[in-house]
């Protein structure tokens, strides 16, 4: 075995109702001015008003940032950060999805230190501290409440990453309550991308590991084993909470085994397309576990008895094809589009599309099988 480094969140905190306790995780950090990190869909449905009504019966009056949208610009970054500034907040705590934690992240970097935000991008680039972070997922999917990373939108149609350990916060609270109400086609695409977080950990090319391996299993069986239940009864508690608990496994499996190919595509059709992170990495998950098939089949064999539910038989190579056709099965459960045509992505836009995939490297370099422009291109063509 070879050695290896494992990180993750300071302290997690599991359970129903658990978010209205965040008072006294404030009181174990020394937090008296929190910055709230939210969007203005969760403050429009409610979500949000009972965990400020707890910290404010605290005497814990949070300053409410709540314009967080989905694929975060540089802008609103820096408008919270600003925000914090203005009103010397001294922590950062985000209720809500990935692009809400993911903002909370780097605002917590830039008002810990005194780094721009431009020297941030990349991999290992954050030289200073940064404020106390406290991270409360609404969906069960990104697993971003356990990563050390965030993502931003730097242009029109471009992404960067911010990865460093500094960005793990010192609380990730799962409170599957906060997940209750979530529409079924959310539900679908964030349960996805969690079942793509566990699979791409498990075959990653670089730092996949004893811990991370068990996480992504165990990650990988409460996700298949509880996806379709809560997606068509959104009120089934014990699916929500294995559903969170799911991601969050998976994304402490992916902090430390990172992800490759499927994001990589995923990525730019987010970015041309605004198409929503968990459905772009559905959309290009079984023809990359296709291309992969040569290179990875040992390993995905391992895995589909996980998704299925029941023993499989056969060769590594049927038992792939078991797991491609389970993963596509799945998709059409949950009402997920099939195909790049049905998502609204245009023919002539797949050479665009690929090389922009290019780009992506950093996670490109963690794929099983080399890709090349080629075989980018080709996958978004067996996908479409």
């Amino acid at each position: 075995m070879q050695g290896f480094e494992f990180n993750t969140v300071g302290r997690l905190v599991n359970g129903t109702g658990s978010s209205l306790e965040l008072a006294s995780e404030c009181r174990k950090l020394g937090v008296q001015r929190p910055l709230l990190v939210t969007d203005p869909g969760l403050m429009a449905i409610g979500l949000v008003q009972p965990v400020l009504a707890a910290l404010e019966n605290a005497d814990l009056a949070a300053v409410v940032f709540d314009q967080v949208r989905e694929d975060p610009p540089e802008a609103v970054v820096l408008a919270a950060a600003e925000l914090g500034r203005s009103r010397n907040i001294d922590a950062v705590i985000a209720v809500g999805g990935g692009s809400s934690m993911d903002v909370a992240k780097v605002v917590a970097v830039l008002l810990g230190g005194d780094q721009p935000l431009a020297e941030l991008y990349g991999v290992g680039m954050v030289s200073g501290a940064r404020l106390p972070l406290i991270l409360v997922p609404t969906t069960a999917g990104t697993g971003s409440e356990v990563t050390p990373v965030a993502v931003i939108t730097t242009g029109e149609t471009t992404k960067a990453g911010v990865s460093s350990p500094v960005l793990l916060p010192d609380v990730a609270v799962l409170d599957a309550g906060l997940t209750l109400g979530l529409p079924p086609m959310v539900t679908a695409m964030t349960g996805v991308d969690a079942m793509v977080h566990a699979i791409e950990a498990y075959t990653s090319r670089h730092q996949k590991n004893p811990i991370s391996d068990h996480l992504a299993r165990q990650a990988l069986k409460l996700l298949a084993g509880n996806i379709r239940s809560a997606v068509h009864d959104g009120q089934n508690r014990e699916a929500r909470e294995n559903m969170l608990l799911g991601a969050c496994l998976a994304g402490q499996a992916f902090a430390n085994a990172p992800v490759a190919a499927v994001h990589a595509l995923a990525y730019p059709l987010g970015g041309h397309y605004h198409i929503p992170h968990g459905l772009s990495n559905s959309l290009v998950l079984p023809a990359v576990l296709e291309f992969n098939a040569s290179q990875a089949s040992e390993l995905y064999a391992e895995l589909v008895e996980l998704v299925v539910g029941e023993p499989v038989t056969g060769s590594a190579e049927a038992k792939t094809d078991a797991l491609i056709a389970a993963m596509r099965q799945l998709i059409d459960d949950v009402s997920l589009p099939a195909t790049l045509q049905l998502a609204g992505v245009e023919e002539h836009a797949l050479e665009t599309l690929a090389e922009d995939a290019m780009l992506q490297q950093r996670l490109l370099v963690n794929n099983p099988r080399d890709v090349s422009y080629a075989d980018a291109l080709a996958i978004y063509r067996a996908a479409y």
